[in-house]
């Protein structure tokens, strides 16, 4: 199970509550940041966009690749270990606004993972140091270190020998 913090709300669906947890203007400029650091070549001025500006905190010589899509409300609650690759339009959430709650998780990635390219990490979820996410996939609950996982539902692909 993912490790997310609940919060029920009472009246229309949470997402149409949104700016009771979050300021308007901390989610406008997250957004404008974002989206710069989207399209942005420069993989060290993304990552100080990151640490800085966003406040995750993002290990040395991690690399974002073109159009990832960092939670715009929380990218606080993102820990990306040093050299590690986010793949091309990979999506890293913090958050889920639902109907009747909205969840709030921390997500952390290790060092030395590689998340392929078009993956969503969803909140509350551990990616363990050395793994490897194929492609494509939905990382809905934790990652052991050294395992390489795919799919939707996530699967385990193959795991790295622990005497290694």
């Amino acid at each position: 199970m993912r490790k997310v913090q609940r919060y029920p709300v009472e009246g229309p669906n949470a997402l149409w509550q949104l700016y009771r947890t979050v300021s308007p203007w901390k989610g406008i400029k997250n957004f404008i940041f974002i989206q710069f650091a989207r399209y942005c070549p420069i993989l060290s001025l993304k990552n100080w966009i990151y640490r800085r500006i966003l406040g995750m905190k993002v290990g040395e010589h991690t690399a974002f690749g073109l159009m990832v899509m960092a939670d715009v409300f929380f990218p606080e609650l993102i820990t990306i270990g040093r050299n590690s690759v986010i793949g091309y339009n990979t999506t890293i959430l913090a958050h889920e606004y639902l109907i009747k709650e909205y969840r709030l998780g921390e997500v952390h990635i290790g060092n030395d993972v590689l998340i392929g390219a078009n993956s969503t990490i969803l909140p509350g979820v551990t990616i363990g140091d050395g793994a490897v996410v194929a492609a494509g996939s939905v990382v809905h609950r934790d990652v052991a270190p050294g395992s390489f996982v795919g799919g939707n539902p996530l699967q385990v692909l193959e795991r790295k020998n622990p005497e290694e």
